[in-house]
């Protein structure tokens, strides 16, 4: 008997799985549509880039420097 690569038996064994299911495919969707929901709608709204204002490096570190400390010292 041959053995296979064991990626190649990993993978094997979860397409194999994925086949044979029949309530997991309707799960999986719902799972999928529920990810892309929250992070490609949602995310703009609700975590917005405050970063994209700054041109360089520097001006994005001593932004978020800047907000550390801020925020670390307001008790």
């Amino acid at each position: 008997m041959k053995k296979e690569f064991i990626p190649f038996r990993i993978i094997r064994f979860y397409v194999e799985g994925f086949r044979s299911m029949t309530l997991g495919k309707t799960l999986w969707l719902i799972i999928l549509i529920k990810l892309f929901i929250m992070f490609c709608l949602l995310k703009p709204f609700f975590f917005p880039s405050y970063l994209g204002q700054f041109k360089g490096e520097s001006e994005k570190q001593d932004y978020v420097w800047g907000e550390l400390i801020q925020r670390a010292m307001i008790p």
